[in-house]
């Protein structure tokens, strides 16, 4: 393990790379392939280079209960979204193909140990585990066995319950990202609460920690960015016309293309110290203030603010703050009005 890096494939991530975005199609494809196949088109044209999508094996994930119970932001039972949104193992199996066929990643998040188990056949390089999962533990102790990298999202868990899941992943010895997140579908910013992100990056050493976010704009994520996430994942759509449960909070690919370029700029401008950069010498050539001559003065003379003073150009030798040190000193030459001055002037 390496807290500053881990690898999927060739792509490296960490607070040393510029943040990766994962693209989440998700379920946005209604259990279409050839829908899948049109929003892969549309995140490649607009510079993705990670695809997530979601695995469901709905047998294997859910019980019959599930028929019974209705998420807040849909009007179907979970069991129902799932049954309609799932792509069967060949359809899959193409998906990954058709995202890999365009040089980009295939990451799926896997809902059940049959479906972990379907990634790994497909020989998926890294498994993305989502908050509902982060204190799933066996489900977790069965992925990590796989030793493959995980980024594991962490919604609706405190530190107490992430660090059991970090226990195990780190049993195994296996690099892993821990995505702050909140599960309303949209996510009102004042719910974001990147804070929580900073206090994992204290919690977990080890840790790449990014922003899985769910509100409707790229605020959050590129402020994450400002905060130190590696990684930013959205759920996307090629058009919010759409209709699904995902949609509401889903990018599209101008907004896509947004967060890649924003990202990136805001990690250009990330670290430093406070101090004068050496590309800056030419504008403080003429920005700063230098002490100068405002009368002609005779060799012999009391150096007062009737006869020097500070202006530009920066290109004298006696600085604007060193002024105080000059009043009160006798010249020992003629010196003309509008002199920049020097040590060399006065005694």
């Amino acid at each position: 393990m390496n807290k500053k890096h881990m690898q999927i494939e060739n792509l490296p991530i960490g607070p040393e790379f510029p943040p990766v975005v994962i693209v989440e199609i998700g379920i946005n494809h209604n259990g279409s392939l050839e829908e899948a196949y049109k929003l892969v088109d549309a995140a490649y044209k607009a510079g993705a280079q990670i695809i997530k999508h979601q695995t469901h094996v709905v047998d294997d994930e859910m019980s019959p209960e599930a028929k019974k119970v209705i998420p807040a932001h849909t009007k179907e039972s979970i069991y129902e979204i799932m049954e309609n949104c799932a792509l069967n193992e060949a359809d899959e199996i193409k998906l990954k193909a058709y995202v890999e066929s365009k040089g980009m990643i295939f990451i799926s998040t896997p809902f059940s140990r049959a479906a972990a188990d379907r990634l790994q056949k497909m020989g998926v390089s890294a498994y993305k585990i989502g908050s509902g999962e982060c204190n799933n533990y066996p489900l977790i102790e069965h992925i990590a066995q796989f030793g493959k990298p995980i980024i594991l999202s962490t919604g609706m868990n405190d530190i107490a319950s992430i660090t059991k899941a970090v226990e195990i992943i780190e049993k195994h010895k296996i690099d892993y990202a821990l995505l702050h997140c909140t599960n309303i579908y949209p996510t009102p910013n004042k719910l974001v609460r990147l804070g929580a992100m900073q206090q994992m990056q204290h919690a977990f050493p080890n840790a790449i920690i990014g922003l899985s976010d769910h509100t409707t704009t790229n605020y959050a994520c590129l402020g994450a960015v400002a905060l130190g996430a590696s990684i930013l994942e959205r759920h996307f759509t090629d058009s919010k016309s759409r209709v699904g449960p995902d949609i509401s909070c889903s990018m599209d690919p101008s907004d896509l293309t947004d967060l890649i370029t924003g990202s990136r700029l805001i990690y250009e401008s990330l670290g430093g110290t406070k101090e004068a950069a050496q590309e800056e010498q030419a504008t403080i050539d003429f920005a700063f203030a230098t002490v100068v001559t405002i009368k002609d003065i005779n060799a012999g003379e009391t150096l007062d603010k009737t006869n020097v003073w500070v202006k530009r150009p920066g290109t004298g030798e006696i600085l604007a703050k060193d002024f105080e040190n000059v009043l009160g000193k006798t010249t020992i030459k003629n010196i003309p009005t509008g002199t920049h001055l020097s040590y060399r002037d006065f005694v």
